[in-house]
């Protein structure tokens, strides 16, 4: 996907010769993001390409908050996370395929219509750090999940966005979904089978189901690393201790990286023997694409690599 060419769908360019030099800022919105790895990310990424911009942590579930920002001369762009990637979609200019797709937006970038105003265009690149995080790591993994059920867990807009990315992708034969709470899972249903009419999904409601089924190729994770306690979460969590120690080993892919990357299903999943990615080289391959958008230009490999590693796992200073 050649998400800057598209990106030109919807205005010009907004820089100018001496846009890397100036002051720009891009910002995350998001309830609960004190801890987040994100501004480290995108300061080592663009610092990598010569770019003085900088990106700050907004706190706040406050729509007004976020279309004051977003609007501000200096803000070139930014991200949203939990619990703002469906409420603050609506608020901008246009939306993307992708974003519309998937019912979820976790990135803003400008461009400019005919006039010169600018245009608020979100768009969703949690599916495309989702498809990069796994694809860097097993070029082969398209091949292996193809005709073969994948697993989601959860049911708020990151489980959107790995369903979406699994089913565009990978071609699974279909998707497997457990969840603390049915009416999410039962929204998610609703909207891709509108959005994407040829979906195939599966609510699995209990272990049994989960006893009769083949094993998934491949699960995402995208919830929390709390401990379960109310009956949906413990529930969730015994269906994915079912699959994950069925006799057939897959991929597992964990998008949760706090309060660390080793999260509760990661330690399952490799203490059975699947195959691990972990949140953070997904966070890392979103901003990778968040940076194309904004910086209008291609990464530097030299910088992305600087910038996962400075993520992973025994990097004390970044949790």
């Amino acid at each position: 996907m050649d998400v800057l060419r598209q990106s030109y769908q919807y205005g010009t360019s907004l820089l100018a010769s001496s846009s890397r030099s100036a002051p720009l800022k891009a910002y995350l919105f998001g309830g609960d993001i004190s801890r987040s790895l994100s501004p480290l990310l995108h300061g080592i990424l663009f610092q990598s390409v010569g770019a003085s911009w900088e990106c700050h942590l907004s706190q706040t579930t406050d729509k007004s908050v976020f279309l004051d920002t977003i609007t501000a001369a200096e803000t070139i762009g930014s991200s949203i996370t939990m619990p703002n990637k469906i409420t603050f979609g609506p608020l901008l200019d246009d939306l993307t395929d992708e974003a519309r797709a998937i019912g979820a937006t976790n990135t803003t970038f400008v461009r400019l219509d005919s006039t010169g105003k600018r245009r608020y265009i979100g768009t969703n690149t949690d599916c495309i750090g989702v498809r990069e995080a796994i694809l860097q790591q097993d070029p082969s993994a398209a091949h292996f999940t193809k005709g073969k059920p994948a697993m989601v867990v959860g049911g708020g807009g990151a489980a959107r966005s790995a369903i979406y990315a699994t089913w565009k992708w990978f071609s699974p034969s279909e998707i497997y979904i457990t969840n603390r709470l049915k009416s999410e899972v039962d929204d998610i249903v609703d909207h891709f089978t509108t959005a994407i009419p040829h979906i195939k999904l599966r609510y699995i409601p209990d272990i049994a189901m989960a006893n009769s089924l083949p094993s998934p190729s491949m699960i995402i994770g995208t919830i929390p690393d709390y401990p379960p306690s109310q009956p949906g979460e413990l529930l969730s969590w015994k269906i994915c201790e079912t699959f994950l120690t069925k006799a057939k080993r897959g991929l597992l892919v964990d998008m949760c990286y706090m309060p660390a990357p080793e999260t509760r299903l990661v330690k399952a999943a490799k203490s059975a023997g699947w195959q691990i990615i972990l949140g953070t080289e997904v966070l890392a391959r979103v901003c990778v694409a968040q940076q194309i958008l904004w910086l209008e230009s291609e990464s530097n490999e030299e910088g992305v690599k600087q910038a996962v590693a400075a993520i992973s796992p025994g990097t004390k200073s970044n949790l």
